[in-house]
C-alpha cells in the first residue's frame, strides 16, 4: 500500500477537505476537562529540583507523573534521554487527540486547524533529517503526531530514502506546492513558505471574528505570529542583515501590534529604540542589552509574555475556545522544559545555561 494510501486512511481528525464546521460546540464540557488537565500540570517550584538531578532521576520523575503510561510502554526499547524524548512526544501528541476527542462542532474544527502546526513541524523535521542526513531514530525523536498525521505516516516517511520520496508520498496535500519548490539547498525558504502557510489557512479558519471568544482567540494567533516576528527581526538585525528584501519574505502576515514593514527597515539601534514603544518591550527589558551574545534569554522571554497573555484571556473569556488554547501552549512549554532539561544534562550544559533557555510561570 502507498504512503499516502495510508495517510488519507488512518488520519486522526475530523478535518474535511471543504472545512465544514459540523455539530455543536460543547464548550462548557470541554473547558471543564481542560482546566482538571491543566491542573496536573508541573508546577514551576519543580523545575529549580529537576536541575539538581540526573538524567535517570529526571526519567523517574517523569514515570511517576502525568507521563507514567508513556515511560512503561516505550522503556523496554529506549532508555535515558530518548526515552524521555520518546514518552514526552508520545504523550504530547495523546493528549491533543484526548482534546480533538472531548470537543465538538467548531470548537473542534478549530483546535483541528490550531494543531495542524505539527504536521508542519514533522514535514520539516523530516526534510531537515534527509537534508543533513540523519539517522531514522534521530529522525523520529522529534516527531510529534499531534496534528492529522498518523505517527505510523510519519515512520514510513522518516524510513525512506530521500526528500523526493517525502514530497512524492505528500503529493496530494495541501502541502506539495510548496514542497515541490525544494531542491535540496534551499530548505530555510520552504520552511519559511510553510510557516506563512499555516497561519494563512489559520487566519481563513478563524474568519472575521464577531463573538468575543473569537476575537479574543484571533488576537492570541495574532500575537504568536508578532512573537515569532519579532524573533526573526532579532536575529536578522543582529546578523547585519539590512535589506528590506531579504527580511521581508521572512514575516508573517497577521501580527496584533508590530509594524514589520517599518520596523525592518531600521538599523539595529533604532529597531530597538522602535520596540521600548510597543507592548512588548516590559517583557524584553529585563534581558535586553546591547552587548548581549545569545538571544535564548530573549527569545523565553517572549514565550512567557506569550503564556501569560494567554492566561489573562482565559480569564476574560473562561467559557469559549481561550482557556482550552491556553492549556495547549502550557502543555507545549512543559513538554518543551522537560525535553530541554533533558538534552542539556546529555550534552553537558552547565544548569544556569539550561536555565536559561526555560520558560517557567
Amino acid at each position: 500500500m502507498r504512503l499516502l494510501e495510508k495517510f488519507w486512511g488512518g488520519k486522526k481528525s475530523s478535518r474535511t477537505s471543504d472545512k465544514k464546521k459540523k455539530g455543536t460546540s460543547n464548550y462548557a464540557y470541554a473547558v471543564t476537562r481542560v482546566r482538571a488537565m491543566k491542573s496536573k500540570l508541573v508546577p514551576k517550584e519543580t523545575y529549580p529540583r529537576l536541575l539538581n538531578m540526573g538524567i535517570d532521576e529526571i526519567t523517574r520523575f517523569i514515570q511517576e507523573s502525568e507521563y507514567k503510561n508513556d515511560i512503561d510502554e516505550l522503556a523496554m526499547k529506549y532508555s535515558g534521554a530518548d526515552l524521555a524524548e520518546h514518552a514526552l512526544n508520545r504523550n504530547l501528541a495523546l493528549t491533543y487527540e484526548k482534546l480533538l476527542r472531548i470537543t465538538a462542532g467548531e470548537l473542534n474544527y478549530l483546535i483541528t486547524e490550531y494543531l495542524r502546526r505539527y504536521d508542519v513541524w514533522n514535514i520539516k523535521t523530516l526534510l531537515r533529517g534527509k537534508q543533513y542526513n540523519a539517522s531514522v531514530e534521530e529522525i523520529l525523536e522529534s516527531l510529534i503526531s499531534a496534528g492529522e498525521f498518523t505517527y505510523t505516516f510519519l515512520s514510513e516517511l522518516a524510513g525512506t530514502e530521500s526528500y523526493q520520496d517525502i514530497i512524492e508520498a505528500l503529493k496530494e496535500t495541501e502541502y506539495y506546492p510548496i514542497l515541490q519548490e525544494y531542491d535540496g539547498n534551499n530548505l530555510a525558504d520552504i520552511e519559511n513558505e510553510m510557516d506563512k502557510m499555516y497561519y494563512s489557512s489559520l487566519f481563513e479558519a478563524i474568519g472575521k471574528p464577531r463573538s468575543k471568544d473569537r476575537k479574543l482567540f484571533a488576537r492570541f494567533v495574532k500575537l504568536e505570529v508578532d512573537v515569532k516576528n519579532l524573533s526573526t527581526l532579532f536575529r536578522l538585525k543582529r546578523a547585519g542583515v539590512e535589506q528590506l528584501d531579504e527580511i521581508l519574505p521572512l514575516m508573517i502576515e497577521g501580527g496584533l501590534a508590530l509594524n514589520t514593514e517599518k520596523l525592518a527597515a531600521l538599523p539595529y539601534e533604532d529597531f530597538v529604540e522602535e520596540l521600548r514603544k510597543t507592548e512588548y518591550w516590559d517583557a524584553l527589558s529585563g534581558v535586553y542589552s546591547p552587548e548581549m551574545k545569545s538571544l535564548n534569554a530573549l527569545e523565553s522571554k517572549l514565550k512567557k509574555y506569550s503564556l501569560e497573555s494567554a492566561t489573562t484571556y482565559s480569564h476574560v473569556s473562561p467559557i469559549s475556545i481561550v482557556p482550552i488554547m491556553d492549556y495547549i501552549i502550557y502543555k507545549h512549554n512543559e513538554v518543551s522544559n522537560l525535553r530541554m532539561i533533558v538534552r542539556g544534562k546529555e550534552a553537558g550544559l552547565a544548569d544556569t545555561l539550561i536555565k536559561d533557555q526555560l520558560v517557567v510561570i
